[in-house]
């Protein structure tokens, strides 16, 4: 991408418009792993609420996600890629418990992200239901990863990831059933499952604020 900072402003701009105001209450699944295996969701159980943050840098080669890749020694979701995030706290809200993870994570301050919006409230087949944040990244904010949960932060361009053309519907067994999943492979690293089913979610609504 050139540098052109009325383009990376031009995205972050319609990107506003597609996303839902910040209230910081959990709204109902609207989306979730169930979608693509014959379960569509809201499913009615009971699920552990949650809450991440898609944080995006206006960096000058264009707009770009932030992402970790979980420490391979973790019990849950080992090695895979996820947004900063994670189970909110007795008495915490989706905001603060979005914000807080991403500090603990990769060293965000509070201070340093504007969100500017929230969307599809996704449940997973793991049982949680995740509140998902945008928030704008300072580019001077530096990143540090901490090593009992992440073990690499990286970038990704906005634009790869909101073509549906990147979108690819792959499937693999999970506790005894085959089971659909969307997956956005970029440069050596597998985005998948829940991180791009929700990736999937806020790609469409992109798409539809032209």
């Amino acid at each position: 991408m050139l540098d052109d900072p009325f383009h990376v402003n031009s995205l972050v701009e319609r990107l506003s418009r597609a996303l839902d105001p910040v209230d910081g209450r959990p709204g109902e699944p609207l989306r979730g792993d169930g979608d693509l295996n014959g379960a569509p969701s809201p499913t009615g159980r009971a699920l552990r609420p949650a809450a991440v943050l898609a944080p995006l840098v206006m960096r000058k080669t264009g707009l770009s996600v932030v992402f970790t890749r979980r420490a391979d020694h973790l019990s849950a979701h080992a090695g895979q890629i996820s947004f900063p995030g994670g189970r909110l706290n007795v008495g915490e809200n989706p905001v603060d418990a979005a914000l807080r993870e991403s500090e603990e994570e990769i060293g965000l301050l509070r201070s340093q992200v504007r969100l500017i919006g929230q969307f599809d409230p996704y449940e997973t087949v793991t049982g949680f239901q995740i509140t998902p944040f945008v928030g704008l990244v300072d580019p001077a904010a530096g990143f540090r990863a901490d090593p009992g949960e992440v073990a690499e932060i990286f970038e990704t361009p906005f634009d790869f990831l909101m073509n549906p053309a990147n979108h690819v519907l792959e499937e693999r067994m999970f506790a005894g059933q085959l089971r659909r999943y969307y997956a956005m492979p970029h440069e050596g690293r597998y985005i998948w499952g829940a991180t791009a089913g929700l990736l999937k979610a806020l790609a469409d609504r992109f798409n539809a604020s032209r």
